[in-house]
């Protein structure tokens, strides 16, 4: 669990980068430190936006391939401006965005060999998804569960979210869960 402070800075970096990268074509380098430690660690993280509150923008990482804050700071620039579902934030509703932040846990392989067996892996409301098949890869977040409370229609979901077929379960899937630590600010 992260500390209060470290939460705030989290999102005070992502609101900043949004703010800072208006207009731009990728987000500008995350500000020289001194980062404390937890935020300098590597992470893996989404950032979610809403407006008015309807989803706005949601980007991250599944893995952790950069410091936690740096990741922070990159998925809150994608989420704004390079969410492919959204056209970018105008500037004048960059204040009212509503942000929440989501740090995974690492990925926790579960046995694969059918539907149920993921399904029977899943603690509903509390894990995410990720699915993976060949090098095409799909997530649900935790939060999912609320639009999918049953455990089938979040599998099914998934799986046609990433274009699979959703009637027939595939040999070749692989299933990870993870939990995530998320805090929400709101503009």
């Amino acid at each position: 669990m992260l500390e209060a402070a470290h939460r705030r800075a989290l999102l005070e970096a992502a609101r900043e980068s949004i703010a800072r990268g208006h207009g731009l074509a990728r987000p500008e380098p995350l500000p020289a430190g001194p980062w404390p430690e937890a935020l300098s660690a590597p992470g893996a993280t989404f950032t979610t936006l809403t407006l008015d509150g309807e989803l706005r923008g949601c980007r991250g990482s599944i893995e952790p391939r950069r410091p936690l804050v740096e990741d922070v700071w990159h998925n809150a620039w994608a989420s704004a401006f390079d969410d492919p579902r959204f056209p970018p934030v105008a500037h004048d509703a960059i204040l009212r965005l509503g942000i929440s932040i989501s740090v995974l846990s690492p990925l926790e392989p579960i046995p694969a060999s059918s539907e149920a067996a993921v399904i029977g892996a899943l603690e509903p409301g509390v894990d995410g998804l990720v699915l993976s098949r060949g090098s095409a890869r799909a997530t649900f977040l935790p939060a999912v569960w609320q639009q999918l409370p049953a455990p089938r229609d979040f599998v099914r979901q998934l799986r046609h979210k990433a274009g699979w077929p959703v009637a027939a379960w595939s040999s070749d899937l692989k299933a990870y869960r993870y939990r995530t630590e998320t805090f929400p600010a709101h503009g």
